[in-house]
């Protein structure tokens, strides 16, 4: 593999303010913040009601996770985590091409099933949260897949040989664009986003083969 290597996550939930132990009422936080995010959206993520919807006490939310941020920190971990995990569920096959187009796929199925946090992930101002090396790693974890993917089409022939991160981050960016404006609901009704997506990583793959 060329790309670059991400560091290690910390301990614990590999967060950067990392819950102090790593108990039943630790996931009670982090699962709880998932479904106010789900069911009420990012403005619902205070320490009071993190708690409350935990069945604990906010000193609870602060000796594990320091906070709010904390808590977001690895409401955001998890979602990188998740995203890495659906894209890197499509075995690989003999064809390296197909495999990226199923990567992309994934990634549009993860949006649309995880709005709320896609857009904590992405496209929220609201909550700007360092990024962390726990942070860093996780996302960078995804990102190395598909540069790892990449670079077996390269190694294949069917690709131009070339930094294999930087093409990921190309293929990254042709997956974000069309589902965000999807789930924003920008261009005219009945627009077919999945066709958008499919079409455009198609001709980004077919700009980046190799020649013959």
């Amino acid at each position: 593999m060329t790309s670059a290597t991400a560091p290690p996550p910390r301990d614990g939930y590999g967060l950067g303010v990392a819950p102090r132990t790593v108990d039943a009422a630790s996931k009670a936080i982090l699962d709880a913040a998932g479904e106010l995010l789900a069911s009420e959206g990012i403005e619902a993520l205070t320490v009071r009601r993190i708690a409350a919807a935990a069945g604990g006490s906010t000193m609870n939310v602060y000796s594990r996770f320091g906070g709010k941020d904390g808590v977001i920190e690895g409401l955001l971990i998890d979602g990188f985590r998740r995203l890495g995990d659906a894209m890197e569920s499509t075995r690989t096959t003999s064809s390296p091409l197909a495999d990226l187009r199923r990567c992309a796929e994934k990634y549009r199925e993860f949006a649309l099933a995880n709005p709320t946090h896609y857009d904590l992930m992405f496209g929220s101002k609201k909550f700007e949260q360092p990024q962390t090396p726990a942070l860093g790693a996780v996302a960078a974890r995804a990102l190395n897949m598909l540069a790892d993917r990449l670079e077996r089409a390269m190694d294949a022939g069917l690709l131009q040989r070339r930094d294999p991160l930087l093409t990921a981050q190309m293929v990254w960016s042709a997956c974000h664009g069309p589902v965000s404006l999807e789930m924003r609901g920008v261009g005219p009704p009945g627009t077919g986003w999945q066709e958008v997506q499919r079409q455009l990583i198609a001709a980004l793959l077919n700009g980046l083969k190799a020649n013959k």
